[in-house]
Order: C-alpha cells, then structure tokens, then sequence
C-alpha cells in the first residue's frame, strides 16, 4: 500500500528507537556546490553528535572512497576499469577517514573503519565477527563507518552499491531504523501523462510492493553515482523483510536527521507488513547472507505446507535435488515452476536427500538402516524468500 500522507506511521515507526544506520551516499558528500568534502564531513558528524546525544547508537555507511581518491589523483570521471576503480578507492578511503577522524574527535569522541566485502558477510564466523565487532565499536562510543573494500572486491563479492550494503548491514545489527540520504526527497509517482516528469511524493509504503519498482529510475549519470532509485527499494526489501523499517530523505541539508527524528513527514518511510515480525538472527543469515550450496525442488503440497502453515520441509514433499551440498548447508527451495519460494539448513547431504525423496516420514529409517531426521529441513532452519509471504518466525 502507498500513501501520499502521514497517518501517525513515522511516531510509530520511531518508537523505541535506539539502533540506527544511516547511509550517505558519494554526491552528497563530493557533489554539493561551493562546499569543500571536508566541510561537508564535519557537518554530518555534527547532526551525528546531535543523535548520539540522545543516546542513539549510530553506524554511518559511508560511500566517497573512490569519489575522494578521485579528487586527489585529479580523476575528472569515474574509472570504468576495476584496477583503477581499486586504485581511486586505496587512495581516497585513508583520505575520507582521515576526515571522519578529525570531525568526529572535535566532538570529543572516535571513528571506526569497516570495510567489508560480501564474503565476509556470507562466511558464518567472519559474519559473526563483523557483528561482534560493530556492537563492540558502540559499546566503546566509536562511531562505526562502514564502506564496501572497493580495493579489494571483485564481482563475486562485491554488494553492488552502498545501498545495499547499508540494509545487510542494518539486517547484520538488528537495527532499528535504516536512513538512506540522497539527492531526491523520496519516491515520487509520475505525472499522468507527462513522460518523465514526477508528481506527487509517496510518504509511507508498506512493504515493497510490486507495482513500486516501475516508479524508480536507475543510475542518474552523475560522474560520482553507481545506483539509482531502484537500488534503494532493493534496500528497503531487505530491511522490512527483516521486520524494520527504512527511511530515505534528502541529504542536501543534514538537518533532515532532525526532521526525521521529530516524525516529520519528509522523504518516504517504508514499513514492514504488521503482520510480519521482526525475523531472527540465524533466519536473517539465511534470507540474505548465506550461499546456497545446492537447491531442493519440493511438490505443490510441500509449498502450501511451507508457505500459508509454517510447515517443516518432509522428505515426501521433495521431488528432486542438486548441487553439491552436505549436511549443515544452505539450500535453495525451489517451487514445481522453478521459484525460489525459501532457503534453509539441510538435515541431509545430496546423495541421502535423493535416496529418501518422496518417501513417507516412517520408511526413511527403515529405508536408511538407522536413525534420521523426520525432516530433510525444520521449519526452525528455514526462511521464506518469496516477498509477499508471512515469515513464520519463533
């Protein structure tokens, strides 16, 4: 659902607040006229201060690396080849946080580097480490700032854009509210009739509709931009699929923290369904971190049984299996047409899944010779990732 006003949703939504990671994207650092980026750091560790104030827990994920090592090699345009894009990020990431560094301590406390690739995040201990690690940093009164290691990453392991980055890392703390700062004052619906010109601005969605994604545009063309609107509802997914919600504001005037924080109604707030709690550390591992190993494909009954009962996953339901997966792997749940309808933690390696598929629950120990799960995944180890379904969380 989508609505052109406030109904009281952004004093709900801020209610019990304390954990909040807030993204800030390169344009709003690198890109505004007339002032320097060190200028437009210290003013955002400013409004920063303001929150930790009020005993907020704040993480900054924060792009500009390679934006400020373009500024220092006296790159015009953004490198399109992966060992300069590496190279403008070693440059200019020592740069930013020398500058977060010396903003943060003139307010008498310190910043933190976490530079991160998706395979820290898809790796269960170098997850719980990064986790462990951000908690450790607030407990300190650091200030975390998180960027993707553009330095190192390669396709494989790379999030795609800080946007993304910014919801998985939210998901990895638990957070209880995201803000994505941008260039736009939230998602807007187009004129009728009028191409490319934009209406009126949504204020709240519920959830992540479908018919939401035509409204978003992709990469504006920026010298400094890698995503556009599209990215930030990939963001929004995440988080209220976790169960939290996300806010995008513009971030030309840092001012809008405080605007956010008094419940006024600027930018867009996307709200998780009510119906949907706020899903576990070890379920969020699985909908968003872990890689899948191999893929189980399950009959129409297993699916209604897994998506409208909250039903574990029975060896009678399955009727195939692949890849290469042993026991304690993810795996995909594949519907009968091909979907991906939820993932979890098998009880059983490939070649016993294939041995035991569409058998009743009593003929698999026979069938096995000895004791064995009743199901190939509980309904504990699993996550529903088809997005307009109720996770059935404990």
């Amino acid at each position: 659902m989508l609505t052109d006003r406030d109904n009281g949703e952004r004093r709900r939504a801020l209610n019990g607040v304390r954990k909040v990671v807030i993204k800030i994207g390169t344009r709003l650092l690198a890109d505004i006229h007339g002032v320097s980026k060190r200028r437009r750091v210290e003013q955002l560790v400013a409004r920063t201060a303001e929150l930790r104030e009020r005993g907020l827990d704040i993480i900054l994920v924060s792009s500009g690396a390679i934006g400020a090592g373009m500024s220092v090699l006296g790159s015009k345009v953004r490198p399109r080849s992966l060992p300069q894009l590496q190279a403008h990020a070693a440059v200019g990431q020592s740069r930013l946080m020398y500058l977060y560094e010396a903003a943060c301590a003139a307010h008498g406390f310190h910043s933190a580097q976490l530079l991160l690739t998706a395979a820290d995040l898809q790796d269960r201990e170098r997850h719980l480490n990064a986790a462990n690690c951000l908690d450790a940093l607030l407990g300190r009164g650091v200030l975390p700032v998180v960027n993707e290691n553009d330095s190192v990453s390669v396709e494989e392991i790379q999030f795609g854009d800080n946007d993304v980055l910014a919801a998985l890392t939210a998901t990895l703390v638990r957070a209880d509210m995201t803000i994505i700062l941008t260039t736009v004052d939230g998602l807007r619906r187009p004129k009728e009739g009028s191409g490319r010109e934009w209406g009126d601005r949504i204020s709240v969605v519920h959830g992540v509709p479908p018919e939401i994604w035509q409204l978003a545009g992709g990469t504006d063309g920026n010298r400094f931009s890698t995503g556009g609107m599209t990215s930030k509802l990939r963001a929004a997914e995440i988080v209220c699929r976790s169960g939290e919600p996300l806010w995008i504001a513009d971030g030309h005037d840092f001012g809008a923290l405080e605007a956010v924080f008094r419940a006024e109604d600027v930018g867009t707030l996307f709200v998780p369904d009510s119906k949907r709690s706020r899903m576990s550390a070890r379920k969020r591992f699985l909908a968003f971190f872990s890689e899948p190993a191999g893929s189980l494909t399950i009959d129409e009954g297993a699916v209604r049984a897994l998506v409208t009962q909250g039903r574990s996953l029975l060896p009678s339901g399955v009727v195939g299996a692949e890849g290469s997966f042993r026991r304690g792997d993810t795996v995909r749940i594949l519907a009968p047409d091909g979907r991906e309808i939820a993932r979890g933690v098998s009880n059983y390696p490939l070649e016993l899944v294939l041995q035991i598929q569409g058998q009743q629950t009593r003929e698999v120990h026979t069938l096995l010779g000895r004791a064995a799960y009743d199901e190939v995944v509980h309904r504990n180890y699993l996550v529903l990732t088809h997005p307009t379904k109720r996770e059935f969380d404990d």
